[in-house]
């Protein structure tokens, strides 16, 4: 532990009373007070600074002194077994290690809690923060806080997994047949930690579990807001009967570990209906799941909350409200593409229209909406609905995905016979979906023809607005984004982390866009096969804003920060030459 010159401060304005102090409380002996005075007088040095540098005391036991100068209590022995396990569930168990913090009791008024430094005011402030209460603080050593934190945190997971069964829908089996291979599997405990770690993942919003697998060890990851946060680890030996839990939750077969395997999952916790994709693939020391976690609802979400905004918002608009024509929307696994396209769909239902979707799973449930879900096992795929769907005469049709050639000419073949429709892509930005389309097999002719837009995404944290700070961009940011100077109307800021945000200075996310709307213009060279750089660069002259360019305007905003711009628009460097910092308007706030 490092002593702060406070502390130090406090032992040489009392030394006297502080010798008696420490003779008194710790096992400093006569002996060495004196001769550590006696080197004071020599040297000059604080008598707390010869008295560790000779290891007569431990840092801590000045600590202890100190207490018992200004009252305030310092124990030796914290009763685990009497600290309700509750108080712990808005501090991180990582905040609280570090900073070696434990509450303990609270009561109308206040809390009291254990702290190994009673000068931490960030800390003590952190926690009346979270608390809304005056804090009460006691004192104990380092190693018996630590010990007692690992304590209290089991206990409240211990908690956690004991409730968990009154969470989930009655109807769901639970109790299913384990890996009779792994006789040492304990079946009850590990129907409990798999519902554990799912409830958990609903509870922080993950949108995905990660089980990994390697030599010694199991790592659990969580995947929220687009970033990946370990949360905890387990031996190596029981991952084998985790894994059969989850196959058996998602009717797979248990004995099959040398093949991948694709699965769902459907439960209902505290009320919510909550839908599982589930995938496993065998590596080096066993199956690697990951579960695609997805909460249903009934409530379509709207584009302004997505953060579309300006030109964008506008265009899409006036795209919803076409005859025909193919709408994509690309992006990586995650960006946000379904959100999108049934925010769209419920800017343009209404009871004059007749949509139908495919979809893979169904996401949002919407009324007036007809949903298909694609059932692979009975050969239910994209293209045999798609097939289908256009006899049922519908005037919108969203297709989940276009996969493959046979999905992609008959969406394509659907917008031309008079039908507006919507999918989603794989691809990094909005001028390469035509080539991923010719590459695919489909005409250009027919992508001409047809192709109205495609709208590229991804989603980006949001800064925490109760905690972020202002921030200077010094001339290597500059140079990062792509500019020579940041608008006078604009104010950067940087991420810093409070209780609010649970210390990682984002709340939220918001997407960040680039349209490219089919002109007179881009279809020649669409017809022509130019490559997606060429595309682009003609898009840019007729006003489209990059995911780049986007990404700063909300970095300028006020709703991001530079180092979220990094981690996410990362492939969009041949951006920064073709840009001028002149045409970065800021949009109306």
């Amino acid at each position: 532990m490092k002593l702060t010159e406070q502390m130090m401060a406090q032992v040489e304005g009392q030394k006297e009373k502080m010798g008696e102090l420490l003779l008194e409380h710790t096992s400093l002996s006569k002996e060495q007070l004196d001769e550590a005075l006696k080197v004071q007088e020599e040297s000059g040095m604080l008598i707390g600074e010869i008295l560790l540098k000779k290891n007569f005391i431990h840092p801590h036991d000045i600590i202890k002194v100190i207490c018992h100068q200004v009252n305030i209590p310092y124990v030796n022995d914290i009763k685990v077994q009497d600290i309700d396990p509750n108080l712990t569930m808005d501090i991180p168990i990582n905040y609280a290690k570090h900073n070696e913090i434990l509450p303990i009791l609270e009561t109308d008024y206040s809390v009291s809690i254990v702290v190994s430094d009673p000068f931490n005011f960030d800390t003590i402030n952190d926690v009346r923060e979270i608390f809304k209460k005056e804090v009460i603080i006691m004192v104990a050593p380092p190693l018996k806080i630590q010990d007692a934190i690992n304590r209290v945190y089991e206990k409240a997971d211990r908690n956690l997994v004991n409730t968990l069964e009154d969470e989930f829908d009655e109807s769901l089996d639970l109790d299913g047949p384990m890996d009779i291979l792994d006789a040492g599997a304990d079946e009850a405990p590990v129907i409990r930690f798999v519902n554990s770690i799912i409830f958990r993942a609903v509870k922080e919003n993950a949108s995905d579990i990660h089980i990994e697998p390697y030599e010694k060890e199991t790592i659990y990851r969580f995947r929220v807001n687009g970033v990946m946060n370990e949360i905890l680890r387990q031996p190596l030996k029981t991952h084998s009967a985790v894994s059969a839990r989850i196959k058996v939750m998602a009717k797979l077969d248990i004995a099959e570990k040398r093949l991948p395997q694709d699965g769902r999952i459907k439960i209902k916790i505290a009320g919510k209906d909550v839908d599982i994709r589930l995938s496993t693939v065998p590596i080096q020391n066993g199956e690697r799941i990951v579960m695609r976690v997805l909460q249903k609802t009934n409530k379509a979400p709207q584009l302004e909350d997505q953060g579309f905004h300006g030109k964008v918002l506008q265009d899409l608009h006036e795209l919803s409200q076409r005859k025909h024509g193919v709408l994509y929307v690309c992006g990586p696994t995650g960006s946000g593409k379904t959100t999108t396209l049934f925010a769209i769909l419920g800017r343009i239902n209404s009871p004059d229209k007749m949509i139908i979707t495919v979809e893979d799973p169904v996401e949002y449930e919407i009324d007036g909406v007809s949903q298909i879900q694609v059932n692979h096992k009975i050969d239910l795929s994209f293209a045999r609905a798609l097939r289908s769907i256009v006899r049922q005469d519908p005037d919108i049709i969203m297709v989940g995905e276009t996969r493959d050639l046979e999905t992609a000419q008959m969406a394509i073949e659907a917008s031309l016979t008079g039908h507006f429709v919507l999918s989603t892509i794989h691809t990094n930005d909005a001028s390469s979906a035509p080539n991923r389309l010719i590459d695919m097999g489909v005409q250009p002719f027919l992508i001409a023809s047809s192709l109205s837009g495609v709208l590229a995404q991804r989603l980006i944290q949001t800064l925490c607005d109760h905690c972020k700070e202002p921030h200077e961009l010094e001339e290597h940011e500059l140079k990062i984004l792509g500019i020579k100077r940041v608008p006078s109307d604009a104010t950067i800021y940087k991420a810093v982390g409070c209780p609010k945000c649970n210390y990682k200075g984002y709340a939220g996310r918001t997407a960040v866009t680039e349209l490219l709307m089919m002109t007179d213009e881009i279809r020649p060279l669409i017809l022509d096969k130019a490559d997606a750089g060429t595309v682009k660069k003609m898009a840019v002259s007729q006003g489209m804003i990059t995911l780049r360019q986007d990404a700063i305007l909300k970095v300028f905003n006020g709703r991001t920060s530079l180092e979220e711009v990094v981690r996410v628009i990362n492939d969009e460097g041949d951006e920064r030459d073709d840009g001028d910092e002149e045409a970065m308007v800021l949009p109306p706030q």
